[in-house]
């Protein structure tokens, strides 16, 4: 079962049915015994990076989090995803989730902010499940992206600047784009995505 954590803030139900189209059982919760019950965990987001903490933090969440985090598969969309590095400097300096070590800033850009739209991705050479992607094109809506080391690095894309567009720490993942707004493309990153996790 996949769990996807309800906490305010995510574009849950078009990411519900992402993984429902692909044959997965999925529940929304941000119930702690449900989440611990759940084999994968996706943390989804629309917003602000701040007001995604606070509301982690009002719900009790930010200890389960950490907990499943380091127990099972994870996976951060958007928001999500850039609440899994270490801080975010959207408003005034933020603590994540710290699990992968990196920041969250503006994108350093003369275009316009926010980044909407298609845009290609580049994959990491050290990333064969990925690399039927290399040049795909997937779907963005965000002004601020997450600054991290190459090792954790699995796709870029470019936006006046490279923009971190895939990260994985082990068994923890995270999609800045939203694949479940990228067509058949992005459904078949998420099967990549269960592929690896599930082996």
């Amino acid at each position: 079962m996949i769990a996807i954590v309800d906490y305010g803030m995510g574009n849950v139900l078009s990411v519900r049915h992402a993984f429902e189209k692909l044959g997965e059982k999925v529940i929304v919760t941000d119930d702690q015994i449900t989440l611990r019950e759940a084999d994968i965990i996706v943390l989804p987001g629309v917003g602000s990076f701040q007001a995604a903490m606070k509301e982690i933090y009002d719900r009790d969440l930010y200890h389960i989090l950490i907990e499943l985090a380091d127990k099972k598969p994870f996976l951060g969309i958007c928001l999500g995803m850039q609440l899994l590095f270490s801080e975010g400097t959207e408003g005034e300096a933020t603590k994540g989730l710290n699990l992968i070590p990196g920041t969250v800033r503006k994108i350093d850009t003369d275009f316009i902010l926010p980044h909407v739209g298609w845009n290609q991705l580049t994959i990491a050479h050290n990333q064969p499940a990925f690399t039927p992607f290399e040049q795909a094109f997937v779907y963005f809506v965000h002004t601020y992206q997450a600054k991290t080391d190459d090792q954790y690095i699995v796709a870029k894309s470019s936006y006046g600047e490279d923009i971190t567009a895939i990260v994985r720490k082990g068994h923890i993942f995270g999609i800045q784009f939203h694949p479940e707004k990228s067509a058949e493309i992005g459904s078949d990153i998420i099967q990549t995505f269960l592929n690896e996790v599930k082996q």
